[in-house]
């Protein structure tokens, strides 16, 4: 199934750190397929963010089979970039150590193995922190390993970490700009 537009993979885990902001930037996008792991569904109702109104603007996957058969759109040329935005210290891990067990983690695994970019959004960034809860702004102090495994993020090909939600902006911004130059 090879498109002619642009498309871009994008996927939200069970973290809230600026969730709304994320969902915001993300629905202004055109040519999007959302991914949603099982813990992000639950996070988007806490957030009160409605899953029926992002099924409106997009087509919307939720992590329901055990071989995660969209991933094979990697293969076919479908997506030109994914986004992981925002991601949980676990979902981090799990990409770090290469396990693919999950709808999210398998499409990163995927996009990695096509040599299509990902950027990548986590929630643990800095060793003092805040973040957004759904009663509002909250500091948290990440733990060394989930710091590690952010910076072991960096280091892969093919992915880029941002650190703030304008950071995400600019990054997918400047990634579609590309993708419409070629």
């Amino acid at each position: 199934m090879k498109t002619t537009s642009p498309r871009l993979a994008w996927a939200i885990t069970g973290s809230g750190h600026y969730i709304e902001e994320c969902v915001e930037f993300l629905l202004t996008l055109d040519n999007v397929d959302l991914y949603i792991s099982q813990a992000g569904e639950e996070v988007l109702k806490m957030y009160g963010i409605s899953l029926s109104d992002l099924r409106d603007k997009m087509p919307v996957y939720r992590d329901k089979t055990a071989s995660c058969p969209p991933v094979g759109l990697f293969y076919k040329g479908y997506y030109h970039t994914f986004v992981l935005a925002p991601a949980t210290s676990n979902t981090i891990a799990k990409c770090v150590l290469g396990i693919a067990d999950s709808l999210v983690t398998n499409l990163y695994s995927q996009a990695g193995k096509c040599r299509v970019p990902s950027i990548v959004y986590p929630c643990d960034i800095a060793p003092e922190m805040e973040t957004t809860a759904p009663s509002g702004k909250v500091m948290v102090y990440p733990r060394k390993i989930d710091l590690e495994g952010t910076s072991k993020l960096r280091e892969f090909a093919y992915t880029d970490v941002v650190e703030s939600v304008d950071s995400l902006i600019l990054t997918v911004k400047a990634r579609l700009e590309v993708i419409s130059l070629t």
